[in-house]
Parts: C-alpha cells; sequence; structure tokens
C-alpha cells in the first residue's frame, strides 16, 4: 500500500486539529506559522509542501452543510447562566448511587440544581454550593474523590432540532476554546448544552458565545 502524500498527511491532520482548520478556512490564521506548526509534528521537513497543502485545505461540501446547520440553530439559541455551582467526584458504585437517591429527591423537590452523571470510573454530582454539605452528608468519606467549587454553568438552550444537527457541540467548545478557556465538564442532552467553567471565565465566555449566535 502507498504511502500517502504530504497532502493527505496534512488533511489528515488539520482534520483531527479543527481549530487551525477553522482558522486556515476562515483566512484568519497566519498560513506559514500553521504550515510550521504541521510539518513539527508530522515531522515531514518539506515545509514548502506542508505550505501550500495548508493554502489548499478547503470545506468540504458535508462540512459546509453542517456548518450552516449549526448557525441556523444558533440563531435559534438562548444561554443561560448559573453561578455558584459545584462539582463532586463520588466513586463508582450501586451503593453510592442508593446513598444519592433521597438527597436527589429533596434537592429537585425544591427546585435546586442537582445532575448526577454516571461516567466510567465514577459519578459525577453538579449542585449549587449551598447543597454541597448535604450531599456530603449521605455519602461515606471513603467514596468522595473531589469537590470543585468557584464553577459557573453555561447552558445554551437550543430548538428540538439540535438531536438531528451535527457539529454544535464542537462548534460551542471550539468558541470557547478560542478565548482560551478550559471546559471543567460539559454535558449535552435533548436541548441542552451545558459547560462548567472556572468563575472568572463566565464574562469572558458570555462574550464570545453571544457573539455566535448572531
Amino acid at each position: 500500500m502507498p504511502e500517502p502524500s504530504i497532502a493527505e498527511r496534512v488533511r489528515e491532520y488539520l482534520d483531527g486539529h479543527p481549530t487551525l482548520g477553522d482558522a486556515i478556512r476562515l483566512r484568519i490564521g497566519n498560513y506559514s506559522a500553521i504550515a510550521r506548526r504541521v510539518s513539527s509534528d508530522l515531522g515531514v521537513p518539506a515545509t514548502d509542501a506542508v505550505l501550500a497543502a495548508c493554502r489548499r485545505y478547503a470545506r468540504k461540501r458535508s462540512e459546509l452543510a453542517m456548518e450552516s446547520g449549526v448557525h441556523r440553530l444558533m440563531r435559534r439559541s438562548r444561554i443561560e447562566t448559573r453561578t455558584k455551582v459545584a462539582a463532586l467526584t463520588l466513586s463508582q458504585g450501586a451503593d453510592v448511587l442508593q446513598r444519592l437517591g433521597d438527597i436527589v429527591e429533596e434537592l429537585l423537590d425544591e427546585g435546586l440544581l442537582c445532575r448526577v452523571i454516571q461516567v466510567s470510573r465514577g459519578t459525577v454530582v453538579i449542585v449549587d454550593e449551598d447543597s454541597v454539605p448535604r450531599v456530603l452528608h449521605q455519602i461515606r468519606e471513603s467514596q468522595l474523590i473531589s469537590v470543585r467549587k468557584n464553577l459557573v454553568e453555561v447552558a445554551v438552550t437550543s430548538p428540538e432540532s439540535i438531536e438531528e444537527t451535527p457539529g454544535l457541540l464542537r462548534h460551542l467548545a471550539g468558541v470557547l476554546a478560542a478565548q482560551g478557556i478550559n471546559i471543567v465538564e460539559a454535558l449535552s442532552c435533548y436541548t441542552d448544552t451545558i459547560f462548567l467553567l472556572h468563575e472568572d471565565d463566565l464574562t469572558g465566555s458570555l462574550s464570545a458565545l453571544t457573539k455566535s449566535l448572531v
């Protein structure tokens, strides 16, 4: 089987690095700087060939259609925020979920924030900071892995057509990444795309995401 050409390797690289790919497509990136980065990462000394491949890198028709769908969806979306949020990471196990049952029911009955996310190596519980002691009271000390406070929740609520529109999560995460904003947790369910961010990033994330709604 023949070795892939430099152009094919560059395209594959840029497909896997959407921030660089978008910078080229939107003509906001420095081609020479991007080419040097690609050359270094790929171990390809032929910088001129890499530069030429970067200049030829363009959207596929499927990507254009996806981008158009995302922008239509964004124009019909809205942003909601919540401050003083905490994320508790607990160990995995049925006992943990059983112990959480009563407090989850109480918090939801009181109209308070409570999200329980089962992950491969544990359980993440997202609540208001004031609810943290109530959650900790329900579990064993050995079941607690970490507690992260001083977080904010930024939720983008979209029409139900989000379920048939690929690319929204990537788009929103890319908007935040372009501003150097770290995503602590991300969750996409039904009409909501939710990000947990550090409190200091609230203003910057709101500004960036609001601009992307236009």
